[in-house]
């Protein structure tokens, strides 16, 4: 048996559709034209843009250009698919044509489509609700597609990435707090160095997310500033002084915001400069957590011929040949992430600076590069935080033996000794044979109660020269 059809037309022809499509012409059309990737475009973007067709008749409505009825119509199409309604009907591959007009008018047809049906109409009766003529009335592709990107971020920014990393943040903090006391050899370009704790470490790995999550927020930032009403280049055409305003007012009430109308609307099309700084703050982090999960990686490495200062949870068994080997798995997954971001962003800048013009229609692969990079980035983060961070254990006494061993305890006495007796010092312990202490003891360096000073390790670890011929012995 064959499928019922209903045929639409546009000004290229006609084609048949399933009767019970929501969509229309163009977006078949696209999906006949674009079959790429088999992706979706972002859930985040789908939201925004029913978001920005819901205040926009809001606003027509008020304003009188918009019959109250078909107006109401849209609200209610709109607001079943921000529920979760008609997600199958958005058929347009996330790689597509410039500008993302396929996926636009595909919003417009499902929800011109659904709003005619509640007004009593059918599928495809666009006397009832016409996607250009009501939907999209006073609106462009390039003011909508530029203006749902802000919005999309905006809310991913809020309520995915920034709780991911607030979460991990006091993860570390907590982990600082356990290993306060925890004495270890510091490393400097992988030699042995100076004594620190290992909650020191933990903090400051605390604050390099404090710092990332800010520069983050700080980014996000200028995002609030909307192109909204532009229409087709920025100039406002086909629209009422009072529009972008009222836009602009819509949808803060709607998203709980503080938008703000664009300074120069024509700018806001034209740059896509606010994405490409929200990029690059979570290339930043990106960057700033590989750097931590090799640390830790580092520390953990072992069980036996590695340093193995830090006992990270078993997740999983780590060889198909090795029995009983486990590895880094949580943080192994977290490289890869930050890896893909780094990418992702390169793609970013590469499509913002591809803009012409009054337009950038490189639109599409960068919300979808981005969307992809702050969910992956905020998926990884909890499941790290969960089976890694918050599980891990301290080695004290193969830290603390470790502290013991490093010969750089010798640069506590370069203030009293000089540098050059110091690393004099260095050679004849790494070339004798013999302990620090031993020699130190053997030459008369210290008085008996400087050693105690001396190896009191944990006194290492904050300021304060110990040995200085200019200070006072207490």
């Amino acid at each position: 048996m064959n499928e019922r059809v209903r045929w639409e037309k546009d000004f290229l022809g006609k084609l048949p559709l399933p009767e019970d499509a929501y969509y229309g012409i163009q977006s078949l059309r696209a999906s006949l034209n674009f079959p790429i990737s088999g992706l979706r475009n972002p859930e985040s973007m789908l939201k925004a843009v029913v978001i920005i067709k819901k205040a926009a008749a809001l606003t027509n409505k008020k304003l009188k250009r918009l019959d109250a009825s078909i107006a109401e119509g849209i609200i209610e199409a709109c607001d079943e698919i921000l529920e979760g309604g008609l997600r199958e009907q958005f058929i347009v591959d996330a790689f597509q044509m410039g500008a993302g007009t396929a996926f636009h008018m595909n919003c417009n047809e499902v929800i011109a489509n659904r709003a005619a049906e509640i007004r009593g109409g059918r599928k495809g009766d666009y006397e009832k609700v016409h996607p250009n003529d009501h939907v999209n009335m006073g609106q462009s592709t390039n003011d909508v597609f530029p203006t749902a990107m802000r919005l999309a971020l905006l809310s991913l920014v809020r309520d995915e990435c920034q709780p991911a990393l607030e979460e991990m943040e006091d993860a570390f903090r907590r982990k600082a707090v356990e290993f306060e006391d925890v004495v270890k050899s510091g490393r400097t370009h992988l030699q042995d160095a100076v004594p620190i704790r290992l909650g020191q470490e933990f903090k400051a790995y605390a604050e390099t997310l404090s710092r990332g999550r800010a520069f983050l927020a700080h980014s996000a930032a200028s995002l609030l500033a909307l192109g909204i009403g532009g229409s087709a280049v920025g100039t406002g055409l086909n629209t009422s002084e009072e529009y972008a305003a009222s836009m602009v007012s819509e949808l803060a009430s709607l998203t709980r915001f503080p938008l703000e109308k664009a300074e120069d609307l024509r700018e806001a099309m034209q740059s896509m400069r606010p994405l490409t700084e929200v990029a690059a703050a979570l290339r930043n982090l990106a960057v700033e957590l590989n750097r931590i999960a090799n640390d830790l990686r580092l520390l953990a490495s072992g069980p036996k011929t590695g340093l193995s200062e830090i006992v990270l949870p078993a997740v999983a068994p780590g060889s198909s040949a090795m029995p009983g080997k486990v590895n880094p798995s949580m943080l192994e997954m977290l490289n890869m992430v930050c890896y893909q971001i780094i990418g992702c962003d390169l793609a970013v800048t590469g499509a913002a600076q591809a803009g012409q013009l009054e337009l950038n229609v490189m639109m599409p692969v960068i919300i979808f590069n981005l969307d992809f990079m702050i969910r992956i980035l905020s998926n990884a983060l909890k499941e790290v935080k969960k089976r890694c961070i918050e599980g891990i254990k301290a080695d004290a006494e193969r830290c603390r033996l470790y502290a013991e061993k490093s010969i750089a305890l010798v640069t506590v006495l370069s203030p009293s000794i000089g540098y050059q007796k110091s690393a004099d010092l260095f050679k004849k312990v790494l070339s004798s044979g013999k302990t620090l202490r031993e020699i130190i003891e053997s030459e008369g360096l210290l008085t008996e109660k400087e050693m105690k000073i001396f190896y009191d390790r944990r006194r290492m670890t904050e300021p304060g020269i110990l040995f200085h011929p200019k200070r006072k012995k207490k």
